[in-house]
Order: C-alpha cells, then structure tokens, then sequence
C-alpha cells in the first residue's frame, strides 16, 4: 500500500461488537491499544493497564474482527524488565490473545527486545513521538520532536526500527514536516496520530472518534458522531418509560 501511495486505514477497537462494526468500513489493521485503560477501564493513563488486561481484550477483538490484520499493544512494564520476560509477554498476545503482531514503544533503547521478539517469529510494530507509557518522563501529554536535537533523535530511531525489522511505525504527536520526512525516508509504513496527511496511514482511538469519550479529547481527533449523546437519549427514555409503565407493553410481554 505504502508502494501504491494507498493510505492505511488504521482504528482501534477494545471488544467484540465494536471489532465486528468496523470489520466492514475499510479499516485495514486494527489496533487493541494500552489506550483501553483510558478508554473503558477509567485509569487517568496507560500505566496501570496490565497483560491480563491486553491478553483479555485482544481475544475479543480478534474474536469479533473481520480478517483485518489485528495488532495488541505490549502494555507498561511488559517489555522493560529483560528480554526473556519480553518475548513471554509477546508471546501471551499471540498464542493467547490471537494477535498477528505487537506493538511497541520506544527507539533504540528497546532494539535487543525488539529483536527478540522477531527472532521468536512474532512480527513487531514500532511506535516513537509521544509515547503514552512514559507519560511521566515526558512531562505530560505533549508534541515530540519540536527541537532539531530531538527531530533527528526521532529520525534516528525510525530508522533503527525499520532496520531491526519493525514493519511499521507509528508517529503519535510530531511535527508534519518531520512526520513527512521521516515518511520519506523509510520504505516501511508510518502510521500517524497527531502527525499530519503525510504519513503512510492514520490511526485514531475509536471512542474519540466516534464521540464516546467523555472525557478530553486532543485536538487533532476528529469526531465523527456523538455516539454519548444517543446512548444518553436512548437510556433517559427507557427510564422514563419503565417509570410511567409504558414499557413492557404487550408487544414486549410474553403472554
């Protein structure tokens, strides 16, 4: 697709009926994100979110999916604590969650993981620019990349993914004009959030997407639906009606 100039579709997804929603719309490759831990699990990060977390949410997506390729993020403290735990923690996500790859935050300092990982026949996705898992290192949720130092720390790192093995790469939160050179200059995928039309593909959290989140949603999401607002219609209605007993009536009664 990169070849062909055809752009990436890429969403994520955290269950089975969402998986099976959008297994018909196009999306090429959906992500089960460490960003469920925001998204349905109330955590204020993705820190706490854990393997159990990642394996159980994975298997329903995967469980729910359409035959797009299916990818289950590696979440905090899962690859950080040595190689062999590494390609464990991989491996669960595969043989467990049925995920087709995994993905990974970091540059360089993860490659030996990383290469691991791949020797164990487990394809990996990098993923650089704001990195949610050291949202505490970084000061917060903010853009990558702004400086010269760190855009070529940034350039540097895709590069080193992409000759360890990584297939793709995510670009969450640089500068456009780095996102396209660095695009430029890899013959894998980029795969953007936040990282302006020129990567490869583009990827948004589901529930930002289609309005679900009631919480902050970043600036460059765009909402697609207010999801929230029609389910809160539905449930007021529903309430109202049980308390004015207008439901069940006898269409909804077994007689």
């Amino acid at each position: 697709m990169k070849k062909n100039g055809e752009k990436i579709v890429m969403l994520t997804a955290y269950d089975c009926p969402t998986a099976s929603i959008i297994s018909d719309c196009g999306v090429d490759a959906v992500l089960v994100g460490d960003s469920l831990g925001m998204t349905v699990l109330g955590f204020e990060n993705t820190t706490p979110v854990n393997m159990e977390h990642m394996v159980h949410h994975t298997a329903a997506v995967v469980r729910g999916g359409g035959g797009q390729l299916i990818i289950a993020d590696m979440p905090f403290l899962s690859y950080h604590c040595g190689i062999p735990d590494a390609v464990l923690n991989a491996g669960r996500l595969i043989a467990k969650g049925g995920a087709s790859a995994v993905k990974l935050e970091g540059g360089r300092e993860i490659l030996h993981e990383i290469e691991a990982i791949l020797r164990a026949g487990i394809p990996v996705m990098g993923h650089i620019g704001l990195t949610p898992q050291s949202v505490n290192k970084l000061g917060g949720y903010k853009y990558q990349g702004k400086t010269e130092e760190d855009a070529e720390k940034l350039l540097k790192d895709a590069k080193a993914l992409e000759k360890t093995g990584c297939f793709a790469i995510v670009l969450e939160c640089v500068p456009k004009a780095l996102a396209r050179k660095i695009s430029s200059e890899l013959t894998i995928p980029t795969i953007g959030i936040g990282a302006g039309v020129d990567c490869d593909g583009q990827v948004l959290v589901f529930h930002d997407m289609v309005g679900l989140n009631t919480g902050h949603v970043p600036s460059f999401v765009k909402k697609y639906a207010d999801v929230a607002e029609v389910i809160k219609n539905a449930v007021c209605e529903y309430s109202k009606d049980v308390k004015n007993k207008v439901f069940p009536n006898e269409d909804s009664t077994v007689m």
